[in-house]
């Protein structure tokens, strides 16, 4: 009895510990440099199947006896059951954005691996977290003054120097915060987690950690995913200008975007909104390259794409009342990363290596005050060899016997990353494809369901080239000049619908005007000029609804209005004048005049207010 016991126990416990295994993968020995894993609840809502913790990393891998710090990751393990053994780490760009929020997409899009999300160090999650929002709080000052970026950098510069004094009474050493270690966070991570290989993926600036992470574990690297892809040898500021006019000319609205840069750079405008991070009411004044930072930021968007060029175009004619939905949309973007980090990162890896041309096309203030940013934090130069782009290689006879493949995605509007230097650049390395997508720009996978697809496929197969959809075919069309009459109203109209209220009384009192001529004329009564006008409103008012309900993309609405509005509003003159010869018939009723009335307003409204 005690033998069958005993034998039962064993086989249980064995069947426990081969579950364990094929859930939840062993972490293997501490890795070189590193100090462990530490559990902790998610920070963010996660899927079902989630666990978070901290990777436990010396700050400087280049100073003995380096303080511990905290680098936040997230693991979702698959319930497929046909899982694969390689997961994916995934890794946002920035520098200084978050990427726990992404693992939500990541498991849908891959769900028969196990997705790992990695925080940078220093970045939202992590500890300690390298925060600034006075540096944010004083971008958004530069916005509500007119003058020219480099008069405008000072105040920025002086919140800069009082966030890097405070990380540093926090003993922050922000030297340690670097593309090499965030690099070396990635490897130290696989060993603390006990995969044997995985696929690599990292968006943006975070394509250069990653690249420089398979380029060090090669035998940890199964295959390398490189969406909007940096190269480590390329001059981002240096090139920011060129690259925003190369996308606006893909747009089909390069002229347009130089005119109205000059245009505002010549005349800045003025309007109201809201702080995008106080949310209280202020008054923007921008610049013509102040609207060139946002719509930078606006190609970082792939809901915002499609109207970029009617906005563009309504901008160079002058609707400046447009700037209000460019700031609102894109304007969140400027100031959602963490600056210390950020400029930890840039002040080493990247202005150094710049020489901020005077460029006489559109110049991003960022840049500028990023320069001088940098100038004031005096942090070390990153050496040549670690600016140098890491190539992945073979791993050792224990390991794979060829250079990882490498899928390099990019965006055909991309302002930061363009196609054109990422084609050039994944041609030197080994064993890498690339593939344009159409209808985005920065962040492919996040903005296109044929790009992620196509990461989904080559993940499940990286020697294959074949296609599961076409990356040329946009899944939203552009919205051209043109298309759309441009007004700044439709904005006010899709953020308030309140401002629709003389359209909704019109169309009641025309449809109630045709119903009691309707009725008069029953009676055999004299009502058919009202019967004409109830008709005419009501005809304006089906027509004009039924414009709005067919337009391909609802985004349109929200910088322009069908152009066929203009014609259509000739049933309403014709509906308020007919009104106003019943009105004023003898022995008319008094009620009579609320048709007119209504008639006066919504043309007010309408040609007035909407297509002024």
């Amino acid at each position: 009895m005690r033998s069958w016991r005993k034998a039962a126990v064993t086989a249980i416990a064995a069947a426990l510990a081969t579950l364990t295994t094929l859930v939840a993968p062993p972490r293997a020995a501490q890795a070189t440099g590193g100090t462990g894993i530490e559990e902790r609840p998610c920070p963010v809502p996660v899927p079902a199947g989630t666990t978070c913790g901290y990777l436990l990393a010396p700050e400087r891998r280049d100073v003995p006896n380096s303080k511990t710090i905290k680098v936040a990751f997230a693991v979702h393990r698959s319930a497929a059951p046909d899982r694969k053994p390689e997961p994916v780490v995934y890794a946002s760009g920035g520098p200084g954005s978050s990427s726990l929020e992404v693992i939500g997409l990541l498991a849908r899009t891959l769900p028969d691996r196990d997705v790992i999300v990695v925080e940078q160090r220093g970045g939202r999650h992590s500890e300690p977290r390298l925060s600034c929002p006075e540096i944010a709080q004083a971008l958004v000052g530069t916005l509500t003054t007119a003058g020219p970026a480099r008069s405008e950098a000072w105040p920025v510069v002086k919140q800069a120097l009082a966030c890097q004094e405070r990380l540093e009474r926090q003993h922050v050493d922000l030297r340690g915060y670097r593309t090499a270690e965030i690099a070396a966070d990635l490897v130290q991570l696989r060993g603390e987690l006990g995969y044997r290989r995985w696929n690599l993926f990292g968006v943006g600036y975070a394509t250069r950690p990653v690249l420089r992470a398979a380029a060090a574990d090669p035998d940890g690297t199964r295959a390398v995913v490189l969406d909007s892809f940096l190269p480590a040898g390329a001059r981002w500021y240096d090139q920011a200008s060129p690259a925003l006019t190369t996308a606006f000319t893909a747009l089909g609205v390069g002229g347009r975007f130089a005119a109205l840069v000059d245009r505002l750079n010549a005349e800045p405008a003025s309007f109201r909104t809201r702080d995008p991070l106080t949310r209280k009411r202020i008054t923007v004044t921008l610049t013509g390259d102040d609207v060139a930072t946002l719509l930078q930021s606006a190609l970082h968007d792939a809901e915002l794409i499609p109207i970029v060029p009617a906005l563009v175009d309504g901008l160079a004619a002058g609707r400046t009342g447009l700037l209000r939905l460019l700031f609102d949309k894109a304007g969140p973007g400027l100031v959602s990363r963490e600056w210390g980090l950020y400029y930890a990162v840039q002040c080493q890896d990247e202005v150094p290596f710049n020489t901020f041309p005077a460029d006489t096309g559109p110049r991003p203030f960022t840049g500028v005050i990023d320069a001088a940013v940098c100038e004031a934090w005096k942090l070390p130069r990153a050496r040549d060899a670690e600016r140098a782009t890491a190539v992945p290689a073979a791993g050792s006879a224990g390991g794979s016997t060829a250079a990882p493949p490498v899928l390099v995605l990019g965006g055909r509007y991309d302002p930061a990353t363009p196609p054109q230097a990422a084609r050039q650049a994944a041609a030197s390395l080994p064993g890498a494809r690339f593939a344009e997508f159409a209808g985005v720009g920065h962040g492919v996978f996040l903005g296109s369901d044929c790009g992620r697809r196509t990461v989904e496929a080559f993940l499940g197969d990286p020697g294959s080239t074949a296609a599961p959809c076409d990356p040329a075919r946009a899944s939203r069309p552009l919205i051209l000049p043109g298309e759309v009459l441009v007004t700044a109203a439709a904005y006010t109209v899709v953020t308030s619908p309140v401002a629709l209220i003389p359209l909704g009384v019109f169309a009641v009192v025309s449809a109630v005007q045709l119903i009691a001529a309707l009725v008069a004329l029953l009676r055999r009564r004299r009502a058919g000029l009202s019967a004409l006008a109830g008709l005419a409103g009501v005809l304006f008012s089906a027509l004009t609804a039924l414009s709005v309900a067919t337009v391909a993309d609802p985004a349109a609405l929200s910088v322009g209005v069908p152009p066929e509005l203009v014609w259509y509003g000739l049933l309403a003159v014709a509906a308020t004048v007919l009104s106003l010869i019943e009105a004023f018939r003898l022995n008319a009723r008094a009620i009579q005049i609320v048709p007119v009335l209504s008639g006066l307003a919504l043309l007010a409204w309408l040609y007035g207010w909407l297509l002024g």
